[in-house]
């Protein structure tokens, strides 16, 4: 099943991030308590962009990372708000999807930055090409939880490691 391992959200650029059970989802926003959602990130735009209101990246991809780079970097150095388990999320990219009861659109991927390299590790730049996960713009207000969760809003051939909902009247 792919579903949320940990969510994760920092109040300002300069905090650790914080793992939580929840975080309440708002469109045009982001996640309630993230500095992006106070505007206050690292590279918040003015005016609020669709594609800076949640970020997501797979567990494996972290794994693998600190495994092959023999670094200490976990999903808290990433600095992405969810942490997922069983999905590719290089697929979802122009693609609508649920988490728990959220509906969300992937948007682009989000590629590892200078500003992570300059805080965990050089190797982040080259090493997480392509494996820093997806930004992803929230349709839908409500609740994400640890556990919840992550599927397709509708039957699409070729996308591994979903689960498909056999019933497409799930979604709103």
């Amino acid at each position: 099943m792919s579903s949320v391992a940990l969510i994760l959200i920092a109040k300002s650029p300069s905090d650790p991030m914080e793992s939580r059970a929840e975080a309440v989802a708002v469109p045009g926003q982001g996640l309630v308590g993230d500095r992006y959602f106070s505007g206050t990130g690292t590279f918040s735009p003015k005016p609020q962009k669709a594609d800076f209101e949640i970020t997501f990246i797979e567990s494996e991809k972290i794994e693998a990372f600190a495994r092959l780079s023999q670094l200490d970097f976990t999903a808290y150095h990433a600095r992405r708000n969810i942490v997922t388990r069983g999905v590719d999320l290089n697929a979802l990219v122009g693609k609508e999807f649920s988490v728990g009861a959220v509906r969300v659109r992937g948007l682009r991927l989000c590629e590892p930055c200078s500003y992570l390299a300059k805080i965990t590790y050089a190797e982040t730049l080259r090493g997480l090409v392509h494996q820093g996960g997806l930004r992803a713009q929230i349709l839908t207000p409500g609740t994400i939880c640890v556990g919840d969760e992550i599927r397709l809003s509708r039957p699409l051939a070729g996308v591994k490691g979903l689960r498909i909902s056999p019933n497409p009247t799930h979604f709103p």
